[in-house]
């Protein structure tokens, strides 16, 4: 036992000395960054290095780095300043080639300037706020109970209500039809008022604020040629990035299935799309734009303490909007770009109103501050692992999204045959879903502002959307727009084959949302996950939930028909159909309606001719 014990404590431990070693490598650094020569004296006997007394050791092989490491000293010192530097470098670049771009065709670069503009009033409302927030807040507070102020606002509300009447009555004297989206709303709100859970409570201010800020961003993006333009280059630009989501698809599944196959066109578009969210969160990019638009994602630290108003705003709020991912393979179905962006922007303050009006505040909420409000980065550890795993995470998306594809669209098939089969027994033949949808859901398609003859078609959509799922509804409004472009007949037998343009965008708005009888399990789903102890809240309020975020997306089509003008350019009729014509559009259709209804002698022959080849009608005979 003697024996052994000295060379039990002559044993070394390597685990303590790489620890001295790197340790003494780190302070050696540290001297060396401070301008200190290392002691030529240094041993391991003393301080356990690599050289000793006998080995004198390289000075000058280390005074060799010492200009790289003061030059990362210098570096880490004025970080701060380099970075002001560059971003002063990007943002004169930047505004170089805007007033470039501006300068030679100004038209053009409309769209750019205005999204620039936007950007601006956000950072500016950012700088002006933590500069000058607490000065004016502090200034603002004694005024919030005056009698001056309470008079200024009815006075505003006041001036608000009649620029409201004068504008509708000088707006809808040529078109009236927006009388009647006008109508819709108020409709809409008085059966959401009859439905409330707290009739007293409502906060009408809130209700009226939320409508309010709904209808200048529709006023915005729908009547305004900034706004028009900019989202509809908005929407040509995501257009134009979801299609290299084709590169990829060809490569992997060869170009006849991404071509022909549905499956191989559109979901690939989710992985391309949750890949590139995947980055942006990564950079930063996203947990900005969120804080800036309070999304959905900040509620998961604090549901367990929520409010059930406040719940039920979270779950309205997700009924009655659509997942980005959805944003692009909508978009790939050819359904109008901006109208989808300008839905999901509206859809916000339309949500939070509605909800407060049908679920009013009757407790006391705990979160009265956006202070301590923090977003996480995601665990990536870099762009390309960001990339990868955004693209990992979307296939479960996809597998659902076919399945439930796969399940819906069987179950739809089997129930129409059903119907079918019932209807023949009492000799209605034709009878489906989709029939009665047409007939159930027809005063709703027409509250929106849809013309009557085209009300049949709109409902049943809304009747796919509510029922089924709205990427079925999607899938056929895009064929029946399809149809139209291609110019169509517009009536075979009973069976109408398109609707108007209006009627389009309208019904486009008003799909636009989550509000289906199939999500209530996916919205119990995901909030129970979260907060297993609340699941009896949850399943309180969920249904009443599901039916205000369905009245959103059809009060949010009702501003869209108040607001809604027709913006193609006409059409020369004669000189198109004078000219040699290899297919038929939608204009060549119009076109050929107004030659085959004239009796005027500017179409010629010729013209009628051209008319004849693509559609019959007697006067061909």
């Amino acid at each position: 036992m003697e024996e052994n014990t000295p060379r039990q404590r002559e044993s070394i431990s390597l685990t303590p000395m790489a620890n001295g070693l790197e340790n003494m490598g780190a302070e050696f650094l540290e001297n060396l960054e401070e301008g200190q020569p290392p002691d030529s004296n240094w041993s391991p006997a003393e301080g356990g290095g690599s050289w000793s007394k006998e080995r004198p050791k390289p000075l000058s092989r280390w005074r060799s780095l010492q200009p790289a490491i003061r030059a990362r000293h210098f570096c880490k010192e004025h970080a701060r300043l380099f970075h002001w530097i560059l971003t002063g470098l990007l943002c004169t670049a930047f505004t170089a080639f805007l007033l470039i771009a501006c300068l030679l065709d100004f038209q053009r670069a409309l769209a750019l300037f205005v999204l620039t503009c936007v950007m601006l009033t956000f950072l500016a409302y950012s700088l002006v706020k933590r500069i000058l927030g607490p000065k004016l807040m502090r200034w603002v507070r004694p005024l919030g109970n005056s009698r001056l102020n309470l008079w200024f606002k009815r006075a505003l509300a006041l001036a608000a209500l009649l620029g409201l009447v004068l504008w509708l009555i000088l707006d809808t004297s040529q078109r009236p039809e927006q009388l009647v989206s006008f109508a819709g709303i108020c409709i809409f709100i008085l059966l959401l008022f009859a439905c409330s859970k707290h009739h007293h409570a409502v906060s009408w201010r809130a209700v009226f604020w939320g409508l309010g800020l709904q209808f200048a961003l529709g006023l915005f993006v729908i009547r305004t040629e900034p706004g028009f333009i900019a989202f509809q280059w908005l929407g040509d630009q995501i257009q134009i990035f979801l299609s290299y989501t084709e590169e990829g698809s060809i490569f992997v599944f060869g170009e006849a299935l991404v071509k022909d196959v549905f499956a191989f066109q559109v979901l690939p578009i989710i992985v391309f799309f949750s890949c590139v969210m995947s980055v942006l969160y990564y950079v930063g990019l996203m947990q900005w734009v969120i804080l800036k638009t309070e999304a959905p994602l900040l509620i998961r630290p604090y549901l367990a303490d929520m409010t059930l108003s406040e719940v039920h705003v979270v779950m309205t709020g997700g009924y009655a909007t659509i997942a980005g991912s959805m944003l692009g393979a909508y978009i790939s179905f050819g359904v109008d770009a901006a109208s989808l962006i300008a839905a999901s922007v509206m859809a916000a303050p339309c949500a939070l109103a509605l909800s407060k009006l049908v679920y009013p505040e009757v407790e006391e909420s705990k979160f009265r501050s956006e202070e301590g409000v923090k977003l996480t980065y995601g665990d990536a550890q870099n762009v390309l692992e960001a990339a990868s795993s955004g693209a990992s995470i979307s296939v479960k998306v996809i597998a659902n999204i076919a399945a439930n594809l796969i399940a819906f669209l069987a179950a739809l098939a089997f129930i129409n045959a059903a119907l079918s089969w019932l209807g023949g027994m009492v000799d209605i033949q034709g009878l489906s879903f989709e029939l009665i949808c047409s007939y159930v859901l027809r005063p709703v398609a027409f509250m929106m502002g849809v013309a009557w003859e085209d009300c049949s078609v709109v409902a049943e959509l809304l009747g796919t959307k509510l029922f089924l799922n709205e990427f079925v509804a999607y899938q056929e409004l895009s064929q029946y727009k399809q149809r139209r472009l291609a110019g169509a007949e517009e009536w075979v037998g009973d069976r109408k084959q398109w609707i108007s343009i209006r009627a389009e965008i309208l019904t486009t708005f008003a799909l636009c949302g989550f509000a289906n009888f199939s999500s209530i399990g996916i919205m119990l789903g995901g909030l129970t996950s979260l907060v297993p102890q609340r699941k009896s809240d949850f399943s309180q309020i969920v249904l009443r939930a599901l039916f205000t975020g369905a009245c959103v997306s059809l009060v949010n089509a009702c501003v869209a028909g108040i607001l809604y003008v027709p913006r193609e350019a006409e059409v020369d009729c004669v000189s198109l159909l004078n000219t040699t014509l290899s297919s038929s559009s939608f204009e060549v259709y119009q076109c050929c309606r107004e030659a085959f209804q004239s009796t005027s002698p500017n179409f010629s022959a010729e013209a009628l001719g051209n008319c004849c080849r693509f559609y019959n009608h007697t006067t061909c005979a």
